[in-house]
């Protein structure tokens, strides 16, 4: 599988690379946050992350002042399993390089999205990296496999905390896993086995490969 850089032209309807924000704090608080010894953990809210001073200019420029969570996903991965999309940005940044599996919103046809569509793109560590509402997208992939990698994810404030109950009334209603979150699983990923929307066909991507 080609792998893109976040700097180049293809990313551009994926999403951007945000400019003139201080990372440094923000790595060095997501360092002394423990890796797990498997698998990947995800945290939508960190208190330690959100104390920075760099938070409230995210929250200023990067959301209009928009009420935002600074949280974390990391462990090690290099597999696709999901796709998910919030009806807003998010901005990931890594304290190492690490890959994003992603496709587009309208790629999603009749309930379903080949995984031959999705495109991998590298991103540099320390650097905010915007993806857009429209892009799909899941847990990053590491580049070391003896580093894993450590992700902070900022979201307006509330996103992926619970789930609210809705009556179906749509097809897009059965995509709802928690609070402003769309996701669409492939059949061997451990949320198809959870209950999760099976809407990914082709092969369950692994970069590892």
């Amino acid at each position: 599988m080609k792998v893109y850089s976040v700097y180049d032209p293809e990313f551009a309807p994926y999403g951007k690379v945000l400019e003139g924000f201080d990372t440094s704090e923000i790595l060095q608080k997501m360092n002394e946050i423990p890796m797990p010894e498997s698998g990947t953990l995800y945290e939508p809210g960190i208190a330690s992350l959100e104390s920075v001073v760099e938070f409230r200019q995210f929250a200023l420029r990067a959301y209009g002042g928009m009420p935002i969570q600074l949280g974390m996903c990391w462990g090690y991965n290099t597999k696709l399993n999901c796709l998910e999309y919030h009806k807003d940005s998010e901005v990931n940044i890594g304290t190492e390089d690490f890959i994003l599996l992603l496709a587009k919103e309208e790629e999603i046809v009749d309930g379903k999205i080949d995984s031959s569509v999705v495109k991998a793109f590298k991103a540099p560590a320390g650097v905010p990296v915007e993806v857009y509402a429209t892009t799909l997208h899941y847990a990053p992939c590491h580049t070391d496999a003896a580093k894993g990698f450590r992700t902070a994810v900022i979201l307006p404030k509330g996103t992926n905390t619970y789930c609210p109950i809705i009556k179906e009334k749509g097809f897009e209603d059965k995509l709802l896993t928690a609070r402003n979150k769309w996701l669409i699983a492939h059949a061997d990923a451990p949320e198809a086995q959870n209950g999760a929307y099976v809407g990914i066909t082709g092969e369950n991507i692994d970069i590892a490969e």
